[in-house]
């Protein structure tokens, strides 16, 4: 018997032995849970304000559960390494312009143009977009709905308001998110999204829905998850919203002058597209302008400082801009639209071979900024300003002027040069 005793209670350690911390992570993991779930049950006022029903609450909240998986969120013991880096922001433009992408584009862009010629008709008369604008957002977005996108949107939204950097933002986003699932316009199946919570065919977070959505197909619901009309439509009338200007082009490709001063590629300087011509700056081709062309206002964008195609660029970049704050995504969004109508690609070619990381532009704009050349944010991205002002500090140092963010530059900067 005792014996037998000793047996049973090795048995008894064993089992404590393997279930005990089993139990203990378990707590944790459930105390973690609990915090979210009391969390979500304080936005219910929130919700309820915003016309949110207490079944819709309730049913769309019942057992959802974080995602801290997801990038970019501030969690106790995670580094903070940031959101992840955007091939916009990290590729040269070789790489993120690839002919062959554009050229694969293109072609199915000109197939959908005919498919859904009346309703792309009946958007630009309603509008003025050009139907080709809209086709290129769509295709940069989701590949025309090829792309799937992989999160539980609404768990995203949850998640980002509960541990994201941009937690009041996202808490909007939520709630707004609710709105949709109550108005039928979308099935929680259907409401996927990007880890930072864009949804639709066109990329849309919940609130610029509400702020542009067009039920464009006449079915009562604005649909952007499976209705092209209804997602093409909303995409024309945020570039509206935003100040798009119906009969300007996006951008005219030129080359630039041997003497180009390239510190002046900045939104604020800007000059009528006929001054910058008569400064040396020819449009590539020989395109020439009309009178009205000439009277517009533009700035100079130079994505590799000298080297590399040259462009000025009018009101309807920077609006494209706003749909994604990267001069390589509207570049490729504008060149896709005009590939749809013209085979040709730059005329120039694209020349830098690396980028810098992230890191070293972020030091580069820290360094910048305690010399009082830049003050913009400090983001790691090398945007028409930074590049601006690295021409300033080149300036300054002696350095050749060529407003791109070399390791060269890096190292003379780290030099206190």
């Amino acid at each position: 018997m005792p014996h037998m005793m000793v047996r049973s209670a090795m048995r008894l350690f064993v089992i404590l032995a393997v279930v005990l911390p089993t139990f203990v992570g378990g707590f944790h993991a459930y105390a973690a849970d609990a915090a979210f779930t009391q969390f979500i049950a304080s936005l219910w006022p929130e919700a309820q304000k915003a016309g949110v029903s207490r079944a819709t609450f309730d049913s769309q909240t019942r057992g959802l559960e974080p995602d801290y998986k997801l990038p970019d969120l501030l969690l106790p013991g995670r580094p903070q390494t940031g959101a992840p880096a955007q091939a916009e922001f990290v590729q040269v433009p070789a790489d993120y312009l690839k002919e062959a992408s554009i050229a694969r584009l293109a072609s199915e862009g000109q197939r959908l143009m005919q498919q859904y010629r009346d309703t792309l008709s009946a958007i630009e008369q309603r509008f003025g977009v050009p139907a080709t604008i809209i086709l290129a957002i769509w295709g940069r977005e989701t590949d025309f709905g090829r792309y799937k996108l992989p999160y539980d949107g609404l768990r995203v939204l949850a998640t980002q308001a509960y541990v994201g950097r941009r937690k009041d933002q996202y808490r909007t986003e939520f709630i707004d998110a609710l709105k949709l699932l109550q108005g039928g316009s979308v099935t929680r199946a259907q409401l996927t999204s990007s880890w930072g919570g864009a949804t639709g065919l066109t990329q849309f977070l919940p609130s610029e829905l509400y702020k542009h959505g067009v039920d464009f197909d006449g079915d009562g619901k604005i649909n952007i998850w499976t209705s092209v009309p209804d997602a093409l439509a909303s995409a024309a009338q945020q570039l509206v919203n935003k100040g798009w200007q119906p009969g300007v082009r996006w951008a005219y490709e030129v080359r630039a002058p041997a003497n180009v001063d390239c510190t002046q590629g900045v939104p604020e300087v800007t000059k009528t597209l006929g001054d910058w011509l008569g400064e040396g700056f020819v449009p590539v081709r020989g395109l020439r302008l009309r009178a009205n062309e000439l009277a517009q206002s533009a700035s100079l964008l130079q994505p590799e400082g000298i080297y590399g195609p040259s462009f000025l660029v009018t009101k309807n970049y920077f609006v494209i801009k706003e749909y994604n704050f990267s001069d390589l995504y509207v570049l490729f969004v504008g060149h896709l639209s005009d590939r749809m109508t013209n085979p040709q690609s730059f005329a120039q070619p694209w020349s830098a071979s690396r980028q810098l990381k992230t890191t070293d532009v972020d030091a580069m704009q820290k360094n910048m900024a305690k010399r009082g050349l830049y003050a913009d944010k400090v983001d790691g991205k090398a945007g028409m300003k930074t590049r601006a002002a690295l021409g300033a500090y080149q300036k300054a140092a002696g350095l050749k002027v060529d407003c791109w963010p070399s390791e060269n530059v890096l190292r003379a900067m780290q030099a206190g040069r």
